[in-house]
């Protein structure tokens, strides 16, 4: 079974020169996506939950491979990582659930499991 970790490196190559190659447009996205997720009247760590959440209704591999990471960095413990999964697995049922594994595997990768 492939690392999740390298496979979010790896990827995020390409991501990157996805918007190397429009120097106009990308910027403006990073910068607002790395604004989003700024402390405010909720924690970066409470945001990157959340977008866990999302990335696993959305069935984005990427999302959730890097939410869980990021979500981990902000110092979400592995009990408040799981249930925000239960939360995205109740609204979004099999095809969500179908992803955990994923969630699983990060963490055991970073020696949270």
């Amino acid at each position: 079974m492939e690392n999740q970790l390298e496979y979010y490196a790896e990827t995020g190559k390409y991501r990157d020169r996805f918007d190397e190659a429009l120097p106009k447009l990308m910027p403006s996205y990073s910068n607002f996506r790395k604004e989003v997720y700024r402390d405010g009247a909720l924690s970066q760590k409470m945001k990157r939950l959340i977008a866990l959440a999302c990335g696993l209704q959305a069935g984005c591999t990427r999302c959730v491979q890097g939410q869980t990471k990021d979500a981990a960095a902000a110092g979400a413990t592995k009990d408040e990582i799981l249930e925000a999964v239960a939360v995205a697995v109740v609204m979004g049922g099999t095809a969500v659930s179908a992803e955990t594994w994923r969630v699983v595997k990060v963490l055991e990768e970073l020696g949270k499991w």
